[in-house]
């Protein structure tokens, strides 16, 4: 993976501190060799969102302390599995993308039109 830069080439800037993100848990979207799910896209979490990964089966509300997982709510931000987001994208679902905290390494799955344009349909 590109050094620790962003999408738009610029340097990556954290996604979140509260709840703690990152498949490291450091609040960036930067994953390394063990990070199998590549959490790369920092994403502002939306109930549509949080309802499709659950009927996916993958659950990212119920609290999992083990984990050091609080659990998520409509707002948070989060480094999700660059794979899961475009899933998502493409059911109409995907949450708005936080460019300048989304890791360069998105980009070998998702075009950064698909994430600028979540992004857009935020604001509209």
């Amino acid at each position: 993976m590109p050094q620790d830069i962003n999408v738009l080439g610029s340097k990556l800037v954290p996604c979140s501190y509260d709840p703690l993100t990152g498949w490291r848990r450091d609040g960036c979207c930067h994953g390394d060799a063990d990070d199998p799910g590549r959490h790369l896209v920092c994403a502002r979490m939306t109930l549509a969102f949080l309802n499709f990964q659950m009927e996916q089966g993958n659950d990212l509300i119920t609290p999992r302390p083990e984990l050091r997982f609080a659990g998520l709510k409509p707002g948070d931000r989060w480094c999700v599995c660059v794979l899961r987001w475009r899933e998502a994208y493409e059911a109409g679902c995907a949450p708005p993308a936080v460019l300048e905290s989304t890791h360069a390494a998105a980009l070998d799955f998702v075009p950064l039109s698909w994430l600028q344009r979540s992004n857009a349909a935020e604001l509209r």
